[in-house]
């Protein structure tokens, strides 16, 4: 039985405490005319190693703009354009990302979503009572043509997480602990 234990907490030692999210672009609606895209994603924490997942049928598109492309809905000039139905796009940078139906009238009638892509939680905590200063660490600028990257600042306090490395986090360190006490329980 100790083993069992041992070999369980192991395991739960080596488990990630992080999952990426996908996102999927309008819920259960998809990328479809008629849904508010702009209220969908201000509800949404998106994280570098999250995933935008598109779901449309052949009438749509989706094509990733610049910030300029987005706002006067032209797909002329579009970084990418996908078509397959079932976009998965991963979210590998932090920074704001916009794309668009290019189907004629489509974005013009609303069908167009901009995120906001923050930054993964880092796993650095300080240590309680260190009097040392941190560093924020450098973000790497958007290469999007048309988008405008701000400087980091010194926060003030410690940023809430997202949710995923909350649940997750605090339900790792609290299985760790009661995995603790039934194995020094076992072994008393």
């Amino acid at each position: 039985m100790a083993m069992a234990i041992t070999a369980l907490l192991v395991l739960l030692v080596a488990a990630p405490a992080v999952q990426a999210v996908d996102h999927i672009v309008g819920d259960s609606l998809g990328w479809t005319q008629g849904f508010d895209y702009s209220t969908w994603a201000a509800a949404q924490t998106f994280t570098v190693g999250d995933n935008l997942v598109f779901n449309y049928d052949s009438s749509h598109q989706v094509s990733e703009v610049s910030s300029t492309d987005y706002t006067s809905c032209s797909s002329s000039n579009s970084i990418k354009t996908y078509n397959d139905g079932n976009t998965k796009i991963a979210l590998n940078k932090a920074g704001s990302l916009y794309f668009i139906c290019p189907a004629l009238g489509h974005c013009g009638g609303g069908m167009k979503v901009s995120v906001n892509v923050v930054a993964a939680a880092s796993s650095d905590t300080p240590s309680p009572g260190s009097s040392t200063p941190t560093t924020p660490g450098t973000t790497t600028p958007s290469t999007t043509p048309g988008t405008t990257t701000s400087s980091p600042s010194t926060p003030s306090t410690v940023p809430a997480h997202s949710g995923a490395i909350g649940v997750f986090g605090h339900m790792n360190v609290w299985l760790m602990g009661v995995l603790g006490t039934i194995v020094v329980a076992f072994m008393v």
